[in-house]
């Protein structure tokens, strides 16, 4: 009996335990179950809501590209317009369009393959373009001068791009500069609408949103001798737009500040340095000067369009600013308010340091043309000297460089490699720092190459040297150098040729006697022989010994 009570009692407990076991999994099951179905929903979400987010960038890249489809569209629509406004010229048409049919016509030559034609040409186009809708007599015409090279012949084409006026069949070079407005400015005045006459302050603005540089006259009556000095100024100027007004209102609109008494000049410009009083004698000769001394922006980023008028700039003392786009935004506020001290007085350039086209030939002059740092130079074109800043550019430094540049205080910069090392060399190497010393008053004569690495006929030269040097090695009153001129500089050095010899006589170190470079290693030691006293130490010794 107890054993049958047992047996039941732990079949019982097994049973509660299979069914407590059985329940526990189920509960296990079910909150598994649960969790893995909000996981399934909240990564469902999840994709649903990257799925939504890619869409709307989707739909959002689509709308930018169509509206950039559609600007780029409107562009090419209004290019394409403007291009065909300027008529192409051919064998066929070119008399007709240029001689026989316009009174005035404005013909671009250019070539295919041309970059400088390619930049031009939509700039000619949009140009024809504003002087059509302005109804401006000129017509705008081009040609391609390597497809009919007869007609640019008979235009007048040579290069490209070339641009030629003709008023009534006879041909005038273009003056103007080559953006697009300096094209419309130029062109207006040469078919008699050099000043554009404001009525009203709204006429004004409007004037004034469109053009970055002009000049506005303020005259009571547009008649007597001030009006027509300024006149006879807007025919001559080529480059900037006159504008005129009788009302001082109009003038206070584009020049705030104008005298409202009188007659009034001013120059506005789209720059820190916006508005300039004209305060000197009305005549053609002084208005003219001031544009010439004030039409460029404190600090004038030199480019290729721009580079002419930049060399031939009245302003003679230029200060150039080499560095790359870093370098400028940092120098640019010092730079325009040290400008602003030397205004009229001293023209400051940037230049890119990393066009070589336009930075390399300047900084070549002073041996720098392989810097990646930011380098400041000067120029004075009166006398044609050059300088160099070797301290930091900062603004007190930038200051103090311009206040020697105009005073005439500065050393004058010439390039110089370093001293070498000339110890048992046969031919002195002379570099521009050793000149004085070892050329100029060395009590010795000097026979001195002057060379170049890229002269071919300085080869020949240089064996003869080292000939020659060995021949008369010992000789004390006897130097034989060389200096690479191509970066050694000397004020008293003056090169004509390459290869030149020089001969300095030691009583007359002033006058040195070119020697001719053609002549023989004989004719070389005759010469020697004959102009220099030459005296072989070891010679002098071995006779003392023998008395």
């Amino acid at each position: 009996m107890f054993t049958k009570m047992t047996k039941s009692k732990h079949t019982f407990k097994i049973i509660t335990f299979s069914l407590t076991l059985l329940i526990l999994l189920g509960l296990i099951t079910s909150i598994i179950a649960s969790e893995s179905s909000v996981a399934d929903d909240n990564n469902n979400n999840e994709e649903d809501d990257v799925k939504d987010f890619q869409e709307l960038l989707a739909l959002e890249e689509e709308e930018e590209a169509a509206e950039d489809s559609q600007v780029k569209s409107a562009e090419a629509e209004v290019l394409t317009k403007a291009q065909r406004i300027v008529p192409e010229l051919n064998m066929e048409n070119y008399k007709r369009v240029v001689f026989d049919g316009n009174e005035f016509v404005l013909v671009l030559g250019y070539a295919p393959w041309c970059f400088r034609s390619a930049e031009l040409m939509p700039r000619f186009a949009e140009a024809a373009n504003i002087l059509n809708k302005m109804g401006n007599p000129i017509v705008l015409a081009k040609i391609d001068a390597e497809r009919h090279p007869k007609a640019a012949s008979v235009l007048g084409i040579s290069g490209f791009p070339t641009l030629l006026l003709f008023v009534n069949g006879s041909s005038q070079a273009y003056t103007g500069g080559f953006s697009t407005e300096e094209i419309v400015i130029w062109a207006r005045k040469k078919t008699g609408m050099p000043i554009i006459r404001l009525n009203s302050v709204p006429e004004a603005e409007d004037f004034l949103s469109k053009n970055p540089m002009f000049i506005i006259g303020l005259f009571e009556k547009f008649e007597g001798k001030d009006y027509e000095e300024f006149a006879k100024a807007a025919v001559a100027d080529n480059e900037i737009q006159f504008a005129e007004t009788s009302s001082s209102e109009v003038a206070e609109a584009l020049f705030p500040g104008a005298k409202t008494k009188g007659h009034f000049l001013g120059l506005v410009k789209n720059e820190p340095e916006t508005h300039v009083a004209f305060e000197d004698t009305l005549t053609m000769g002084k208005i003219l000067q001031f544009l010439e001394y004030n039409k460029f922006p404190l600090v004038t980023t030199l480019t290729e369009q721009n580079s002419i008028r930049v060399y031939a700039n009245p302003v003679k003392l230029q200060v150039f600013v080499f560095g790359n786009v870093d370098d400028f935004k940092s120098l640019l506020a010092p730079l325009q308010d040290v400008a602003r001290k030397f205004k009229s007085k001293i023209l400051f350039v940037y230049v890119d340091i990393t066009d070589d086209n336009l930075a390399k030939p300047f900084l070549t002059l002073f041996g720098y043309e392989d810097s990646k740092k930011a380098v400041v130079t000067a120029f004075d074109n009166k006398v044609n000297s050059k300088y160099l800043l070797e301290s930091d550019p900062t603004a007190h430094s930038l200051e103090e460089f311009c206040y020697g540049l105009l005073h005439g205080t500065l050393s004058t910069y010439f390039k110089s490699q370093p001293i070498p090392n000339n110890e048992n060399a046969t031919v002195i190497t002379v570099v521009g720092r050793t000149f004085e010393n070892l050329v100029l008053t060395s009590p010795q004569n000097v026979l001195l190459e002057v060379y170049a690495p890229w002269c071919i006929d300085c080869e020949d030269m240089s064996k003869k040297i080292v000939k020659l040097a060995k021949h008369f090695k010992g000789f004390d009153n006897l130097i034989i150098a060389r200096i690479d001129a191509s970066t050694n500089e000397h004020p008293e050095l003056q090169i004509t040729e390459y290869p030149m010899l020089l001969f300095y006589p030691s009583a007359d170190k002033s006058n040195p006697i070119k020697v001719s470079a053609k002549s023989s290693l004989k004719d070389l030691a005759i010469f020697i022989n004959k102009n220099a006293k030459v005296v072989k130490h070891n010679q002098e010794a071995t006779a003392k010994d023998e008395l």
